[in-house]
């Protein structure tokens, strides 16, 4: 594969960029926090609300830092409660209310697939990159 960029290398190996790998394994264990499969150190397991037409649903974002505090705010926005928050939260009813973590793997993958998966990087032209800011495929 010599010659080959870095996105065409992932879609010939059918791979996702790291960025999306790590939003996935971020909804993932979200799910495995929501059903009890594993422990809770970060609390969310008390802010998941079933109760919607949007499915399954965080309730409580994570508190506000000011701007001013901007070393604090990076870390925090970095952080895997806070991602985990903002992921979680875009999902559709279909995917979150997911009872098997087989059909939730399975679900996630086909609503990540239906996204570019082009995280910005420094030269490379950005192209749609990530399902957060909700730019689909054309």
């Amino acid at each position: 594969m010599e010659g080959v960029d870095y996105w065409e290398r992932l879609r010939r190996l059918n791979l996702m960029s790291l960025q999306r790998r790590r939003q996935r394994y971020a909804l993932i264990h979200a799910w495995k926090i929501y059903h009890g499969l594993v422990p809770d150190s970060t609390g969310m397991r008390q802010d998941f609300d079933s109760e919607g037409r949007l499915g399954v649903q965080l309730k409580n974002p994570p508190k506000y830092i000011s701007k001013a505090d901007t070393k604090r705010a990076n870390h925090l926005f970095a952080s895997f409660g806070v991602q985990a928050y903002s992921l979680w939260n875009k999902l559709p009813a279909k995917v979150n209310s997911c009872s098997t973590l087989d059909s939730f793997k399975s679900a996630l993958g086909v609503f990540l697939d239906s996204f570019h998966d082009r995280p910005p990087v420094r030269g490379y032209p950005v192209i749609g990159n990530d399902f957060v800011k909700a730019n689909q495929k054309v």
